[in-house]
């Protein structure tokens, strides 16, 4: 299936089953509503032609995200270059779902403490199933689908702040608030089931800026695979239907390049299969 939500002729939203050209309309439910196995009852048909839509899922519990999760973008970053072997865990942070969710065609806000915004395209996995303490082998039976998240980030928060005194853990700090920011987080188009994505560790994935090729990889170039992604965060917390593990992204940061996002910039991410993922970038309105 491919599960999307839009907006009807009321202004509510609805959940959708794309078929072709043509919308299923399942009405004002959640995502959440179909991952209990059984197929969505029927609706009525409308055209997918020309349908505003707001992100798949927002009523997500979690929205958790890997950082370093491709050995270029490592390496880009300036980070530490590991070798294959070297015996290292996921890194694992969360972005504010209730905030930070934007839609496929949404305005992304730059507001006036962000200095350098950048892009960050990603596969995002949705789980299925209330998960707990699972081996790897079987963590795959939890996903329910994947879709594309653009972990828009502030690389520079606190950069301008004069006289500051500087603390230990405050460059960590200052990254992980950066990611937190309103509308950062654009989702979508679709949340497409694991039944149409035959190996999602081979996706073509890439994003442009105004037309400019900046991302161009492969999800097979994940140093960690999305089981052993799931395994090590149930370890640690419940996963839960309608959780998103956003898997981390590959080389081509406009950090890496000394390119920042600006109001009037058009981001668009695609990932073979799912889709694309088109936003704006614009001045907050006060």
């Amino acid at each position: 299936m491919r599960i999307l939500r839009f907006f009807s002729d009321d202004g509510s939203v609805h959940l959708g089953v794309r078929d072709g050209g043509q919308i299923i309309d399942l009405g004002a439910c959640s995502p959440i509503s179909l991952m209990d196995g059984k197929p969505p009852s029927g609706g009525p048909r409308i055209p997918y032609a020309g349908l505003r839509l707001d992100a798949p899922i927002r009523d997500c519990p979690k929205l958790l995200a890997l950082a370093g999760n491709y050995r270029e973008h490592v390496r880009e970053a300036g980070m530490e270059d590991l070798a294959p072997s070297a015996n290292i865990t996921p890194q694992v942070f969360w972005k504010p779902p209730t905030t930070a969710i934007n839609r496929p065609g949404g305005v992304v806000p730059i507001r006036p403490n962000n200095v350098f915004v950048d892009w960050e395209i990603e596969l995002a996995v949705v789980i299925g199933r209330r998960t707990k303490n699972v081996q790897a082998e079987a963590a795959m039976e939890s996903v329910f689908g994947y879709t594309i998240l653009n972990d828009i980030s502030e690389r520079k928060f606190n950069a301008s702040m004069e006289g500051r005194h500087l603390r230990q853990f405050d460059p960590f700090f200052d990254w992980l608030m950066g990611k937190w920011f309103d509308g950062h987080a654009p989702l979508g188009p679709e949340i497409v089931t694991v039944d149409e994505v035959p190996d999602p560790h081979n996706l073509g994935i890439r994003l442009s800026v105004n037309g400019e090729l900046m991302q161009d990889s492969n999800t097979r170039h994940m140093i960690f695979s999305i089981p052993e992604t799931i395994a090590y965060i149930a370890s640690v917390l419940t996963l839960e239907p309608g959780d998103i593990i956003a898997t981390g992204t590959p080389h081509g940061v406009g950090s890496a390049r000394g390119i920042f996002l600006k109001p009037g910039d058009v981001i668009r991410g695609e990932i073979e299969g799912l889709g694309i993922l088109e936003n704006v970038i614009a001045l907050e309105e006060s």
